[in-house]
């Protein structure tokens, strides 16, 4: 990235009046945070338009920080043209850019990354990341994947599969989660604990059975022996 690119401070309010999605690209790596901010904020606010222009930038840049840059801001705006990009960033030669994939993907909740996301679980570069954008997309088919990783050395995973197994609400988790509330560490025991309350909370029971009186027509629990608005014997 050229000295230019970097240092030279960038009218942002021009670049969104004149659509310069380009310049608006390039000041995502400006030394300055506040311009990084104005610039991320502006691309947001364009949205769609911006899309293929960030999309292009995520597959070609030469720049590692532009295109780690620009699958943060996919992310933000949600367009799903961006899943198969960014799935294949996932193979990115960066070590950052791979993360910040994983953690888009896990932010835009499409189920076509959840596969691609399991293999990246394979990368220690990238474990965590993965494990926690599949926490976030919560899909069932992790679950034996999540529960397993419970029991994992790093704390980073265990808590994103509790997190990952909360929002899935399967009742399949219950006992690992149970284990985890003696977690070593505070925070997984916490994720594991809120995961149960969520399952919990799922598992609400099914409504009694009813079926009418025949003297009456009210409503009465399927198997009573009397109904309790005009007393006949039911059986």
């Amino acid at each position: 990235m050229g000295i230019f690119r970097k240092f030279f401070k960038p009218d942002i309010k021009k670049m969104e009046r004149d659509r310069d999605i380009e310049g608006l690209i390039k000041a995502l790596v400006h030394k300055d945070d506040k311009v990084q901010l104005e610039a991320m904020s502006v691309l947001r606010r364009v949205g769609e338009p911006a899309v293929e222009q960030l999309i292009q930038t995520l597959k070609d840049d030469e720049d590692k920080d532009v295109r780690g840059r620009a699958a943060d801001v996919l992310g933000f705006i949600g367009d799903k043209r961006a899943i198969d990009p960014l799935i294949h960033a996932l193979k990115d030669e960066d070590e950052d850019v791979r993360k910040a994939a994983a953690r888009t993907l896990g932010f835009m909740g499409d189920a076509r990354a959840v596969e691609p996301l399991v293999q990246a679980m394979q990368y220690k570069d990238v474990r965590r990341a993965a494990a926690m954008a599949l926490g976030m997309l919560g899909d069932t088919r992790t679950i034996e994947l999540l529960i397993q990783t419970l029991k994992d050395e790093d704390t980073v995973l265990r808590f994103s599969a509790a997190v990952g197994l909360g929002k899935m609400g399967d009742t399949r988790a219950v006992e690992p989660l149970t284990q985890a509330l003696r977690d070593e560490d505070e925070g997984v025991r916490i994720a594991a604990k809120r995961a149960l309350e969520k399952i919990k909370a799922r598992a609400k029971p099914s409504p009694p059975k009813v079926e009418k009186c025949p003297s009456c027509g009210v409503e009465i629990p399927v198997g009573a022996e009397f109904c309790p608005n005009c007393g006949r014997k039911i059986k």
